[in-house]
């Protein structure tokens, strides 16, 4: 009786260490994907931070565009639409688990880049706003604002790449399937992009 009591205990006492084990593991790899996933969320906030220093802008932009009285009412009116599209789009984290939103959002942001690139080309016809002091201030703050959003864009890709690649790995995905963690969506080039612009003179 003693004998199978040591034996059972014995193999309790195994069995109870492996399952630690395998506890431990677990809890590890749980917590290596909330860390990836909170820096997928902190790259998407500087990307979110970039968009709104641009969104920012953009009044001021315009309201000294419209200064020049013959300026062409069309190519302002794309920058104050595609503005108004991007501030009617409500952004949470779960846009990016889901490719029909994360499509729409980038959509909506190319279409105010596309925009604010047209109007920027047509101010080339316009010296008295190219003389503008303001106008150029403007003109610069929202060059290095497009030049870091792509610098953000391009980190949160980075992050995305890291945080679904890991997601997706053995023996990572059971603890991801698990757990609810799911495929994040990348940032894409604008269709059309592989094509170099016209500029008509």
């Amino acid at each position: 009786m003693k004998k199978g009591l040591l034996i059972g205990c014995g193999v309790l006492g195994v069995l109870l260490v492996i399952a630690l084990i395998i506890f431990s593991w677990a809890v590890g790899i749980y917590n290596n994907l909330v860390g990836l996933n909170e820096e997928v969320l902190k790259a998407w906030s500087q990307v979110e931070n970039q968009y709104q220093r641009r969104y920012d802008l953009i009044p001021n932009l315009v309201a000294t565009v419209k200064g020049a009285a013959d300026f062409e009412r069309g190519t302002l009116n794309d920058v104050i639409n595609a503005r108004a599209s991007v501030g009617q789009l409500k952004v949470t984290p779960e846009i990016l688990e889901n490719p029909q939103l994360f499509q729409k959002f980038q959509q909506a942001q190319d279409n105010l880049s596309s925009a604010l690139s047209r109007l920027l080309v047509v101010v080339e016809n316009y010296p008295q706003l190219k003389a503008n002091e303001n106008f150029l201030a403007l003109q610069a703050q929202l060059e290095g604002t497009e030049n870091r959003i792509a610098v953000e864009r391009k980190r949160y890709n980075e992050s995305v790449q890291v945080y679904n690649t890991t997601i997706k790995r053995f023996p990572a995905a059971i603890i991801a399937n698990f757990t609810g963690y799911k495929e994040k969506m990348y940032f894409q080039a604008a269709a059309g992009a592989e094509r170099a612009p016209e500029v008509k003179f």
